[in-house]
């Protein structure tokens, strides 16, 4: 597939050197020439040049391409160049915005009538995830698959739990409940065997039903608090989405050090939220806003060295379970998760796994990118003839960095054994690291 990219910033190099390991054809288009000499050595062809114009549009191959990205910090060049790209002749189209309003259904026809096949708002991808993270505290990841039939999610385990020390192949029988489709441990992730063994301090992953969701928390021996008061420390995009999809019932307290950008979001923020002028890193000021009765605290800043040390701070006041930060730097993520931050967000990697899911052939249903894990979950469905349906799951001999993790069969979802035989137009759940990824059209085409 020929793809164009407009916009050299760290969403469009992640996603250009994402996509180029796919072997796709890659073109990454940027006014800035320095920002651009990065990709030199790899196999994405860099091209300095104005992603509205007609004349570096054609020079880029715009009339030929399949698909074109524009993922610029400027929403107006994107939804532009989006337009123009399609007028020259490009198949699909794909803009970036800053303005939700853009994907309200009435509004999304009026773009498609445009030329602009899809769009990404990615502070309110972020949002979703803090949400989902607040509703899930005792979890780092929880992913919900094939509309909520299946659950995939990762655990930090420690000493209480009654998975620590045993063999995979020992684990007790409530284990058929769930699979553990991947092990985090220190910086390097696996895909786990019967030998395998979870040690304290690992980041496990479970796919389960939503119904056993409860017997995971209780095996790997976390509490389930629930989270009523949070603090978010940062008046950003992010943040105030964040407030706008918190339920009613919890209490917020934002605080932002710019007095005038306090009074427009306490304009705009729901009624549960109240807006504190001040800085978040005061502990005297965290004190006397409570802090002690909180018991989640998100660092969404545009700062990831604030963020993370934030909540470090926010971990000291012994009510506060569950932390969160908003970390853009990839190489500041192990670090984060060093730091045992409880939940780590990043735009890029939510935005590269919607675009690449909207890049994917239409057997693919949904992706995700696990920022702590450096790993994948797609969901796809098998086809007739397919490797995959050929034998049981225990004799494919799939690669040691891929796992299929349960499946969706007739409106019933199903965890994977050894002896399952895929069949055609099963929806299959698939974790595997960044190499596996592009194997998967291997046993699903």
């Amino acid at each position: 597939m020929k793809i164009i990219i407009a916009g050299a910033g760290e969403t469009g190099t992640h996603l250009a050197r994402m996509l180029a390991k796919e072997r796709h054809d890659i073109a990454l288009i940027d006014e800035s020439e320095e920002r651009l000499r990065s990709l030199a050595n790899e196999e994405i062809l860099p091209i300095t040049g104005n992603p509205v114009s007609f004349h570096d549009l054609k020079e880029a191959g715009a009339g030929s391409a399949d698909l074109f990205v524009s993922v610029t910090p400027e929403e107006s060049v994107n939804v532009t160049a989006c337009m123009l790209a399609a007028r020259l002749g490009v198949r699909k189209t794909f803009a970036r915005i800053n303005n939700y309003e853009y994907m309200l259904p009435g509004n999304r026809e009026f773009f498609e009538g445009l030329g602009i096949s899809a769009m990404i708002y990615p502070e309110m991808l972020v949002a979703q995830e803090i949400t989902t993270a607040i509703g899930r505290p005792w979890t780092r990841q929880y992913f919900e698959l094939f509309g909520g039939a299946l659950v995939m999610l990762g655990v930090k385990i420690r000493e209480n739990s009654c998975l620590i020390n045993l063999r995979l192949s020992e684990l007790p029988p409530e284990t058929k409940q769930y699979h553990i489709v991947a092990i985090k441990r220190m910086d390097t992730t696996f895909i786990p065997n019967g030998n395998s063994m979870v040690m304290s301090g690992d980041t496990v992953f479970f796919t389960t039903t939503k119904d056993c969701v409860e017997e995971v928390r209780r095996q790997a021996g976390k509490k389930n608090p629930e989270v009523k008061k949070i603090f978010i420390l940062g008046g950003t995009r992010i943040a105030i989405r964040t407030c706008q999809l918190l339920p009613q019932s919890i209490r917020v307290k934002l605080i932002e050090k710019d007095r005038d950008k306090c009074h427009r979001i306490a304009d705009m923020a729901p009624d549960n939220v109240l807006v504190i002028h001040g800085d978040g890193r005061d502990l005297d000021l965290l004190r006397q806003e409570g802090i002690e009765d909180a018991q989640a605290f998100a660092g969404l800043t545009d700062n990831e060295s604030t963020n993370i040390m934030s909540c470090l701070t926010a971990k000291r006041f012994g009510g506060v379970v569950k932390t969160i930060a908003e970390v853009e730097n990839l190489d500041y993520i192990p670090l984060a998760e060093n730091m045992d931050i409880g939940s780590v967000v990043n735009k890029k990697l939510l935005a590269a796994g919607y675009i690449y899911r909207f890049l994917l052939d239409s057997n693919v249903a949904n992706v995700k990118i696990f920022s702590f894990a450096n790993a994948n979950v797609a969901e796809l469905t098998a086809r007739a003839g397919s490797k995959v349906t050929r034998k049981p799951v225990k004799e494919l001999r799939l690669p040691c960095d891929m796992t299929l993790g349960g499946l969706m069969r007739n409106k019933e979802s199903i965890l994977i054994k050894g002896d399952t035989l895929i069949q055609a137009d099963d929806r299959v759940i698939v974790f595997c690291l960044d190499a596996a990824l592009r194997r998967l059209d291997e046993y699903f085409s």
